[in-house]
């Protein structure tokens, strides 16, 4: 089989996105590499294509429950065996994988990053052939990115206790210079294709309102886009239920997802929006990760994210086939204040030290200052998105809501 036999036969495509394809030559070849690339770019195809091709067992390290369950759902629907490992599973579903495993039953498994320092994983790892192993969210491990997991600063030493060093692949959407170098550190590629997709999707309109009333100028958004498929992110779980119930009030099909909420229901309105049962869905953070819903039209953000690389990701998700979608953003002051009460309340810092806490909570403020400038400058949106993640884009881009204020303006001027 090759590559382009397995992308037809497991994923239906006929070609590569950009940068896919040097990426899984690369690894194909024995070369560590590190892929940054959008949401909806592919970035997960550049490691299970190999996956299936190479001889050996790929171990996927990924930080969410939900994104693993995902993936390894979709993987078994398109015929390529894989499995999990992570907190949901009880010890006796622990060592039925890792049974069937020892018996070659999965060319993918997907395993979160705190199993790899217990003594049932590593003996396991050490009698079995590893032949690639892919940090999924691979930013989490810097401190200096917006989801550092000190987990992550496990996998390099983990990798050094096995019989034979694997490839090892790096994956992320959304990484500054500074944290693709700490990436590069931390993991200890070795002479790695490192590759950085363009961040610019002409396709997504970003825009930020400042709305008097957000509950009524968010019906009016929803009115806007009647019939399409949308996702609507909210900080807190609280909004997630109002607008819910609200939206549901008023005869439209919308779905909810929030940590709050139990597996089951999760899944089930997951489903119900993929299947297009739900139009909408309303939901916090916890939704998304590994969602290639291509159709989604628009990306509404009731309340600003704490970080650019979380705005980008999210508003990402809309518009995955190409064709032109909304990306709006519902800014008000109390924002701040909700995400500035979250960073100091999240619960990931707990097994931090005093110091690196210092450390993260400054970078957390830092980010989130950055995302308040995005919501209150007058210039062009996308310009300064690129401009964030390094890109220099010149000019303005014609297709964001400060750009095209401006050109209305300029042209009542002329009138």
């Amino acid at each position: 089989m090759t590559k382009f036999d397995a992308l037809r036969q497991y994923f239906g495509h006929s070609e590569f996105r950009p940068a896919q394809e040097d990426l899984i030559d690369a690894v194909l070849s024995g070369r560590d590499v590190m892929g940054v690339m959008p949401t909806g770019a592919g970035k997960s195809i550049c490691y299970q294509i190999p996956s299936m091709l190479l001889s050996g067992v790929t171990l996927v390290i990924s930080p969410l429950i939900s994104l693993m369950k995902d993936q390894v759902a979709q993987l078994k629907k398109a015929g390529i065996p894989a499995a999990f490992i992570n907190s949901s599973l009880t010890a006796e579903q622990y060592r039925e994988v890792l049974r069937r495993a020892d018996d070659g039953r999965y060319k993918i498994i997907y395993v979160a990053p705190e199993r790899l320092g217990t003594e049932a994983f590593n003996n396991f790892a050490r009698q079995t052939k590893i032949a690639l192993i892919a940090v999924d969210e691979a930013h989490c491990v810097s401190q200096w990115g917006q989801d550092f997991r000190p987990s992550y600063l496990g996998i390099a030493g983990f990798i050094e206790t096995l019989p034979s060093r694997p490839v090892v692949g790096a994956f992320t959407a959304t990484a500054t210079a500074e944290v693709k170098s700490d990436v590069l550190r931390l993991l200890s590629l070795k002479n790695p294709l490192c590759i950085t997709t363009g961040f610019d999707r002409p396709n997504l309109c970003f825009e930020v309102v400042r709305p008097k009333n957000k509950a009524a100028c968010f019906l009016e958004l929803i009115a806007k886009h009647s019939g399409e498929c949308g996702i609507v992110y909210c900080a807190t779980r609280k909004t997630v239920d109002t607008l819910h119930a609200d939206l549901r009030g008023r005869g439209i099909a919308a779905a909810r997802y929030h940590a709050g909420m139990d597996d089951i229901e999760r899944r089930l309105n997951q489903e119900d929006f993929i299947q297009d049962r739900a139009c909408i869905m309303i939901a916090t953070n916890a939704f998304g990760m590994g969602i290639d819903k291509p159709d989604v039209r628009f990306v509404i953000h009731f309340n600003m994210p704490k970080s650019m690389e979380s705005y980008y990701q999210e508003a990402g998700r809309a518009g995955r086939d190409g064709k032109p979608s909304d990306c709006t953003l519902m800014f008000s002051s109390d924002d701040i204040k909700i995400a500035e009460f979250l960073i100091r309340n999240s619960g990931r810092v707990e097994e931090l030290t005093e110091r690196e806490r210092r450390i993260i909570n400054r970078r957390d403020m830092e980010r989130l200052d950055y995302m308040t400038r995005y919501c209150e400058i007058g210039s062009c949106l996308r310009s300064y998105i690129l401009r964030y993640f390094g890109e220099v884009k010149k000019g303005k881009c014609g297709n964001c809501g400060n750009c095209k204020r401006e050109n209305t303006w300029r042209r009542r001027r002329v009138r």
